[in-house]
Formats: structure tokens, sequence, C-alpha cells
């Protein structure tokens, strides 16, 4: 199945709020990504609240995340 970010919403700390193609909304961590180079930067929360959104989360510096591991990664939620 292919999946993609439909919509999203900053929650607080590194934690988005994503609600996917198939209507699922699930809140996501990203702060273990945080150590990777490229994530390295958006340990500033300010240049991490930054996001676009293009079927899936980017970040000026280059940075995104593939859609499916943020589904896969992400705990589902109450809207």
């Amino acid at each position: 199945m292919y999946i993609q970010v439909k919509d999203v919403e900053y929650k607080g700390e590194y934690i988005l709020k994503c609600t996917f193609s198939d209507g699922t909304v699930k809140n996501v961590d990203i702060s273990p990504l945080l150590d990777a180079p490229v994530f390295q930067p958006l340990k500033d929360v300010a240049k991490f609240k930054q996001f676009g959104l293009d079927e899936t989360i980017f970040w000026a510096n280059g940075a995104d995340i593939a859609p499916e591991w943020l589904y896969s990664h992400g705990e589902f939620c109450n809207q």
C-alpha cells in the first residue's frame, strides 16, 4: 500500500501528529532520528518546527522522513 502524509501538526518536543492517506492518525516521536547527521540541526526545536509537507514531512536542510517510517513508528491517537 502506498501511504502519504496528508496533514501534520506539531504536538511538542519532537512529536508530530500525522494524518495519513488511509485516514489513520498517529503521534510520531522523531527524537530517535536526531543523532543522524542530517537531523542534528533539528535538535533546535525552533528549526524542528519549521517543517513542510509534500506527501511526507521535510525540512529546509534537506532532511525528510519516509511516510512508511512515520506510519510504522507512530502511535495511534485519539484525534
